[in-house]
This record gives C-alpha cells, sequence and structure tokens, in this order.
C-alpha cells in the first residue's frame, strides 16, 4: 500500500548525453577553457578528463592528483596565501594522494573535502 512516503532522487545525474551529442561536446569544450582560463593555463594544456566531463552524481570527493596539482596556483590566490603557505599546499596535495582501492582498484586520487579542511587548518 501507499504510506506516503517520499522517495524522490537528489538532484544528483549525468547529462545522458551520449559521445557523439554536438551539446556534449560544446560543454566539455566550454569546461576545458574555463578549467584553463581559471588556472591561467595555456589555451593548448592538457586538462585531465574529469574536469570536463561531470562525474555521474556530480558528488564524488575525489579528483586526480595531476588535477589537484594545476589547481594550486589558483587556489593558493584566492586563499591569499604567503609563500611558505604555498609550499605547504603543494606538500598537502602530494601527501593527501590515496592509492588505488586494495592498491589494484581504480586510479591515485586526492580526497578534496579532507585537502581542503587541512588547508583551512593553515590559516
Amino acid at each position: 500500500g501507499d504510506d506516503g512516503t517520499n522517495y524522490a532522487t537528489v538532484a544528483s545525474s549525468a547529462s545522458n548525453l551520449g559521445p557523439t551529442s554536438s551539446n556534449l561536446i560544446a560543454t566539455v569544450q566550454a569546461r576545458l577553457a574555463a578549467f584553463r582560463n581559471a588556472n591561467n593555463l595555456p589555451t593548448n594544456a592538457m586538462v585531465p578528463a574529469e574536469m570536463a566531463f561531470a562525474s555521474g552524481s556530480g558528488l564524488d570527493p575525489h579528483i586526480s592528483p595531476e588535477a589537484a596539482r594545476l589547481q594550486m596556483g589558483r587556489v593558493a590566490n584566492a586563499r591569499k596565501f604567503s609563500p611558505a603557505q604555498r609550499e605547504k599546499l603543494s606538500s598537502l596535495v602530494e601527501q593527501g594522494i590515496e592509492p588505488p582501492q586494495l592498491g589494484i582498484l581504480g586510479e591515485p586520487r586526492v580526497n578534496v573535502l579532507k585537502l581542503n579542511l587541512a588547508l583551512d587548518a593553515l590559516k
């Protein structure tokens, strides 16, 4: 029977656009351009895939070490870090790299929430 419970899901989903979708291509190109611009990268700089595509849920707290390293300058500027704090940021990113699960599943990754909490403690 109907108990009146609402099982609505959180609005966190992928776009469902296929690989040949012109909308997807335009969206990805815009994300790449925005990432390069935000991080003062050359227009031809390689950008990690997860910065160009939305995760299935949009809630994944991890990024690749490459993506974290590319954003260090922007993060340091936004947080108005001193040279010493910038150096600590770099070491926190490197220390924050988690290996693949069980040593074999997936890729090395950085937990963004843990990193942000560590950066908050630098102030």
